[in-house]
């Protein structure tokens, strides 16, 4: 469990990485620049997507009993 959700958090980050560079990169020949803004629409979606997909995963896995809460005590002051 703990390397499904590595790897899910290293996919949101590599989609998130990924809007940047199209966000960031200079305008080139041939390209204009809705085809950029689709591109990074299209990561930043994907990213949104990933980190939806990982939090309805984690809590049915909570329901299914696969995964436990740690018990951490509040901090009472």
């Amino acid at each position: 469990m703990k390397i499904l959700v590595a790897l899910a958090f290293l996919g949101i980050v590599a989609s998130l990485g990924s809007a940047l560079f199209f966000m960031m990169r200079g305008d080139r020949a041939g390209q204009d620049d809705s085809h950029r803004s689709r591109r990074m629409a299209r990561s930043l979606a994907l990213r949104v997507g990933l980190s939806v997909l990982l939090f309805v995963c984690l809590l049915l896995a909570w329901k299914l009993g696969y995964i436990q809460p740690t018990g951490v005590p509040a901090v009472r002051g």
